[in-house]
């Protein structure tokens, strides 16, 4: 069984608490994680626009390129 990982373990270089939920949601589940733009789109209800303009948003203030 693996170790279920926590907020900690995430590099905090650019804070995570700076993002709305939806936001850091959006950009762990696929930017860190497993899942599609798509697919996370599915799992939460969202429209796939909706979740690239979370990630957008999100990669700006975590100082990415938008």
């Amino acid at each position: 069984m693996s170790a279920q990982t926590t907020f900690s373990d995430w590099d905090t270089s650019a804070p995570l608490t700076e993002l709305t939920e939806a936001e850091r949601d959006a950009y762990v589940a696929v930017e860190r994680g497993d899942y599609g733009v798509r697919e996370f789109a599915r799992e939460t209800e969202r429209s796939p626009g909706t979740v690239g303009n979370l990630l957008r948003r999100a990669r700006a203030k975590m100082g990415g390129s938008e």
